[in-house]
């Protein structure tokens, strides 16, 4: 069965590989990738691993891709397994034919031609016609063992040069316009070479094949950049720049950075940032995200600390808010003004870059400053604004848990600088109108055991509508120091009884405190009034996650709240899930209640 390159790569790259091996395999979270025990062979301890694009098992040595994983996995045929991915991913299977069969030898013929070019550019390069091109790449600071590696080139002076240098090998003209390097004038004239006078840079896929060229002119001509255009080979919108390198480097570790221009990239690389891609030419496109998301939960995005890379920045950000989830993120990196990658390690070194990548923000801040920038002022309607604006783009994300937590971090960056720490009262010298009696009982006095009560009581409420969360709190909540009353009788009830039920559900835990004769204590502790909507029925899990952190922190003091979100943290950096996010967000909003803004290391 022969189908087309490109269905095939859209195929593998719609599968979401842990979610298809997840229905045979039980998956946990390891890094940025996924493991389990092998289908394959019996195994206690987990060698076998899932990654965005394939498994390996570390134990019997297999190994593969979406396709290979069913094959194994049901015993299918190779058309067997395409059709049924296929159906599952919504894509029609190309009916065979003697025309697709002769498509598919043509392309592969095609990134014969391109390589073909290259090897030309590249001896260019080294000819005296390329010298100039040569000294502007060492000028620019590259080696020539960073040369060699990214196969950069000279075009020719064009007029039939590149038509003559393949002619000994059998390439026609036909295969060099399928490739984009020739292009027939509207005039009828013969066709001509779309790159000359230019230093060449080769762009190649994901899987490292050569696909396109840009090539960049020597001195102020126009344009200063130019790209292949579009073939059976290349899309503009669906590759990126520096894919190959940065694909393995990201994989052994290196982090995954978006600079904006092949120059950046390369310098990137060869200054040690091995995760380095760049868009080849426009903004990000959605499929250039996806592409970005298969590397890495949360890709750095580089921009000029100028007005233009700002407003390139708001693009990025909002541009991606429908397809973010938990595992979906990004930050951002703002360069000095007049900077970019390339001219900033030049004269201040790879540690400063480092520095700025460090300091990348997440793209909460980015939205709120958008929406400040959009809105500016302090009065009514500009602050009313840029409230409406926030929740606008936290609305704007599809996954709904991720929508309601950005929601609150938004709003909580809105709230967060007009709040302000309450000053000494005076104390009430007036008296209450003559002649009018209120009637109303004295307001009972708000104590700090008061308080903490009624923080523990919203803490075990909260599981008792949720008792799905006890296996992810149950060490956090048994090393609480709970003052006396209902909530505190119940918590040892609750840590016992989810070790020996299969089904966590409200009713099945209430009516097992009722058979223990706790059924008051219950009833205390879920007195409607005074709980937080996080701690009622119909909140979301992801909601009440967040909330548990955030009561969990209020209980303690400022030492051990403030090890316990660094420790959050630790663990969100190290695997970005909802539930680490949960309880990062939780700890923090409960750390600024108490003491106002955390310092973060």
């Amino acid at each position: 069965m022969t189908l087309p390159p490109a269905f095939m790569d859209t195929l593998r790259a719609r599968i979401a590989m842990p979610g298809l091996v997840g229905r045979r395999v039980r998956l946990m979270k390891s890094g940025r990738n996924w493991k389990g025990c092998c289908p394959f062979h019996n195994e206690k301890s987990p060698s076998f691993y899932v990654y965005e694009d394939g498994f390996h098992c570390f134990g019997c040595g297999a190994h593969g891709d979406a396709i290979a994983f069913v094959m194994r996995t049901e015993g299918a045929t190779f058309p067997e397994a395409v059709e049924r991915l296929a159906a599952e991913a919504g894509l029609e299977v190309p009916k065979a034919s003697r025309e697709e069969a002769i498509r598919e030898t043509r392309a592969r013929d095609l990134y014969a031609v391109m390589e073909a070019a290259s090897d030309t550019f590249i001896r260019r390069l080294r000819l005296p016609e390329g010298r100039a091109a040569l000294d502007y790449l060492r000028r620019r600071g590259l080696t020539e063992e960073t040369i060699r590696a990214f196969g950069l080139g000279w075009s020719g002076p064009g007029r039939g040069s590149l038509v003559a240098d393949l002619k000994d090998s059998g390439i026609t003209t036909e295969q060099l316009l399928d490739c984009g390097l020739l292009k027939e004038p509207d005039d009828g004239r013969p066709p001509r070479e779309a790159f000359w006078d230019r230093v060449m840079f080769p762009i190649r896929d994901r899987r490292a094949r050569l696909i396109a060229f840009g090539g960049r002119v020597l001195g102020d001509g126009h344009p200063k950049y130019v790209n292949s255009p579009e073939t059976s080979l290349f899309s503009k919108r669906r590759n990126l720049y520096g894919h190959d390198r940065a694909r393995h480097a990201v994989h052994d570790g290196a982090r995954l950075l978006v600079a904006e221009g092949y120059m950046d990239v390369i310098a990137l690389h060869q200054a040690g940032f091995g995760g380095a891609v760049a868009p080849l030419g426009t903004a990000l496109t959605e499929e250039q995200m996806a592409e970005l998301w298969r590397m890495a939960p949360e890709p750095v995005l580089c921009f000029d600390g100028d007005s233009a890379g700002q407003k390139a920045a708001f693009r990025a950000a909002e541009g991606a808010l429908p397809a973010l989830t938990p595992e979906r993120l990004l930050r951002f990196a703002s360069l000095p003004p007049g900077e970019d990658p390339d001219t900033l390690i030049t004269k201040s070194g790879p540690e400063a870059f480092r520095r700025i990548l460090d300091a990348a923000e997440p793209i909460e801040a980015v939205l709120f400053r958008l929406a400040q920038t959009e809105h500016p002022g302090e009065g009514p309607a500009p602050r009313a604004a840029r409230k409406t604006r926030l929740a606008a783009m936290a609305a704007a994300i599809a996954d709904k848990n991720l929508a309601d937590t950005m929601g609150r971090e938004l709003l909580h960056r809105w709230y967060g600088p007009r709040r302000a720490a309450p000053g000494p009262r005076a104390p009430w010298k007036g008296r209450a109108p003559a002649g009018r009696d209120w009637g109303l009982p004295p307001r009972p006095e708000i104590t700090a055991a008061a308080v903490r009560n009624e923080q523990t009581r919203c803490l075990i409420a909260l599981l008792l509508h949720h008792p799905s969360l006890l296996p992810e709190v149950e060490e956090a909540l048994a090393r609480l120091d709970l003052p006396e009353g209902p909530a505190a009788r119940l918590r040892p009830v609750l840590l016992a009884w989810h070790d020996d039920i299969q089904m966590l559900d409200p009713k099945g835990l209430l009516a097992h405190l009722g058979k223990l004769g706790l059924a008051e204590d219950a009833a205390a502790v879920l007195v409607r009034n005074g709980l937080p909507a996080e701690a009622l029925p119909d909140a979301q899990d992801a909601e009440a996650l967040a909330a548990f952190w955030h009561w969990h922190g209020l209980l303690q003091g400022r030492a051990e709240i403030e090890a316990a979100l660094t420790s959050a943290m630790a663990a969100f950096v190290a695997s970005s899930t909802a539930a680490t996010q949960a309880q990062v967000v939780g700890l923090r909003r409960a750390a600024e209640a108490l003491f106002g803004q955390i310092e973060e290391d």
